[in-house]
C-alpha cells in the first residue's frame, strides 16, 4: 500500500534546502525508493514549506530512511530550519491516481509473455467480472486467471491504452488490442492470422487500489470475422 510522508518545516534558507534535496537525489540515485516528491510553499507565510514524499510502501520508506545519505540530509535539514520540522506518516487509503496506475498495469501484466504472474497485487480475491460474451459472470481471482489463460493460450497479444478517465473509485479505459492467433481459441484451431480489436473497460477499485469489479465492451464479433468464423454464414 502506498505510503506518504509529510515534512512540515519553517525556514528562511529555502534555496539552500532546495540544493540539499538535489544533492540527496544525486547521491541516492538507483537506491532510493521514493516515487514522487512535491514541495509546497504556504501562500500566506513565505517561510512555511511542506514536502510530500511518496513511497510504494512503508517498508520501502524505511529502507530509504536507513540510507546513510538520508540520515545526513535529515541533520542538515534541521540545521537549515528555524524550528524542528514536523513529520507525519500517512498510509494512503484512497488515491485515484493509484487506481489508474493499477489498471494500466493490469493491461500490461495480462499481455506479458511467459507464465502468467500472480494477480494478487492487482485483483481482489473476490473480483467480479462482467463480460457480455460470457453466459455467466466470472467471479473470483482464480476464475479470472483461468479466463485470462484461455486468451493467452490462443493469442500472442498486447493492449494499447488509448485513454483513461478516473472518477471516484472507477477507472474507464479505452483500449486497442492486437494479436496473432497462435493457439486454439474457443475451439478454433490456430490460423496464424494477425487480428485487432478495440474496446472499453470500466474497473471499480477498492480502498487498497486492487480491482474489485470490471465491465467489458469490445468488438468480439469483429474478432470472429477476422478469424474466418463468419465466412460460412456469408457463403
Amino acid at each position: 500500500m502506498t505510503f506518504v510522508q509529510l515534512i512540515d518545516c519553517r525556514t528562511s534558507r529555502f534555496d539552500e534546502m532546495n540544493r540539499l534535496v538535489d544533492t540527496w537525489l544525486e547521491q541516492t540515485g538507483g537506491r532510493r525508493s521514493a516515487t514522487h516528491s512535491l514541495i509546497g510553499k504556504d501562500r500566506s507565510d513565505g517561510s512555511h514549506f511542506i514536502e510530500i514524499v511518496e513511497f510504494p510502501s512503508y517498508e520501502e520508506a524505511m529502507r530509504t530512511s536507513n540510507l546513510p545519505e538520508t540520515d545526513q540530509i535529515f541533520h542538515d535539514m534541521i540545521a537549515l530550519c528555524d524550528e524542528m520540522p514536523v513529520f507525519t506518516d500517512l498510509v494512503v487509503v484512497r488515491d485515484e491516481q493509484l487506481y489508474v496506475a493499477n489498471v494500466r498495469r493490469y493491461f500490461d501484466v495480462v499481455a506479458a509473455r511467459g507464465e502468467l504472474p500472480p494477480l494478487d497485487g492487482l485483483l481482489a480475491e473476490n473480483y467480479h467480472d462482467h463480460d457480455p460474451a460470457n453466459e455467466q459472470d466470472t467471479i473470483g481471482m482464480d476464475a479470472m486467471r483461468r479466463e485470462i489463460r484461455e486468451w493467452r493460450a490462443g493469442f500472442d497479444f498486447a493492449f494499447t491504452v488509448e485513454d483513461q478517465i478516473a472518477e471516484g473509485d472507477k477507472v474507464c479505459t479505452r483500449w486497442s488490442w492486437k494479436g496473432r492467433h497462435t493457439g486454439e481459441f474457443l475451439g478454433i484451431p490456430p490460423t496464424g492470422r494477425e487480428v485487432t480489436m478495440t474496446g472499453t473497460t470500466v474497473f471499480r477499485c477498492g480502498a487498497d487500489g486492487k480491482i474489485v469489479e470490471g465491465w467489458w465492451q469490445y468488438d468480439r464479433l469483429g474478432l470472429m470475422a477476422q478469424l474466418g468464423e463468419l465466412d460460412v454464414l456469408e457463403a
